[in-house]
């Protein structure tokens, strides 16, 4: 066992790399990859200077390590703001807003017109045209207090 950790060398570390990155295409997970490409980096850097066993496993291993904070950060979606926020956020973009009811809200339900969409409020009870504000959304429901 210790003569093959002896033979070690750069092209027993780029094949296994390039193993490693095969084995990613069968079966993706983005796992195999940095062990791969750490794989690599240890046969090139041993390409360039002459390093025992030891040191090359230590270095695999650090590297392998190293790698998965680095795929994280590259993996992390991008937060950036969006022109519209709300877009496919129908109820989100109502709250706060406020609006005229154009009937009345009777027994703590009603409607009321926004667009060319009418929307199911809650509230109590407040005749028509009367100015109210969206302080919660609920799917479909606003629920709606005095302005």
């Amino acid at each position: 066992m210790t003569d093959m950790f002896v033979s070690l060398g750069t092209w027993n570390w780029l094949i296994f790399g390039f193993i490693l990155m095969g084995l990613e295409v069968l079966a993706p997970g983005v796992f195999l990859f940095w062990l791969g490409l750490a794989a690599m980096l240890v046969g090139l850097i041993s390409f360039a200077v002459a390093i025992s066993w030891q040191i090359q496993l230590v270095m695999f291993a650090i590297f392998a390590a190293a790698a998965v904070p680095v795929w994280r950060r590259l993996a992390r979606p991008n937060a950036k703001v969006s022109a519209s926020p709300f877009l496919n956020k129908r109820t989100e973009a109502m709250l706060g807003r406020e609006f005229t009811l154009e009937k009345p809200i009777v027994d703590g339900n009603g409607t009321m017109r926004i667009g060319d969409t009418v929307w199911r409020v809650a509230g109590p009870d407040t005749p028509a045209g009367t100015r109210v504000k969206v302080v919660q959304v609920d799917g479909a429901n606003l629920t709606v207090a005095a302005a």
